[in-house]
């Protein structure tokens, strides 16, 4: 199992005194540290014991999360039956075009969280976010497997270079 660990380090940004509002405390930003900075900004927002805010909000967290990747990841968010965020698992590395997905795997790590629900999401290095027929299939097998031990599937988010695909959204979750 492939797990990535983001730290928080906020080098050039410090809280403001209004919730969500920053101070730089560096003249000079680069464009890797801003980039730095939304992706250390999107895991704080996926973390443990946050609410999902919206639909929206969880496709823009996972696409500055995963979109980069040269490969295929293949990752589960975590929730409990209020459906606030228990954790972001990288799962799964892949290459260019496709990740092998292991069921077992997925349903014991929802076990060993004691998960009720999660978001199921990978990326396409293709850029292209469409699910393929293999993507609506793997879908509907991990559906089945976690089906047997009372956690839910909400979604099933595809992340490409521009944009997201959902499968629940599309009608694509059976």
């Amino acid at each position: 199992m492939h797990k990535r660990k983001y730290t928080m380090r906020y080098h050039k940004l410090k809280a403001a005194a209004e919730p969500g509002t920053y101070i730089m405390d560096s003249p000079i930003v680069t464009e890797s540290d801003i980039l730095m900075m939304a992706k250390q900004l999107s895991q704080k927002r996926l973390s443990k014991g946050r609410a999902l805010e919206s639909p929206q909000a969880v496709k823009d967290h996972l696409r500055e999360l995963i979109h980069e990747y040269e490969h295929e990841i293949f990752a589960v968010l975590l929730l409990d039956t209020k459906h606030k965020i228990i954790g972001f698992h990288e799962m799964f590395r892949g290459s260019i075009d496709s990740a092998s997905v292991y069921p077992r795997e997925v349903v014991k790590l929802a076990l060993e969280h004691n998960a009720a629900a999660m978001i199921l999401t990978h990326n396409h290095p293709s850029g292209n976010p469409q699910a393929s027929q293999a993507d609506i299939h793997l879908t509907s097998r991990l559906k089945d497997a976690l089906g047997l031990v009372d956690v839910r599937i909400l979604d099933h988010i595809i992340v490409g270079t521009d944009g997201c695909y959902s499968l629940a959204e599309s009608g694509d979750m059976f």
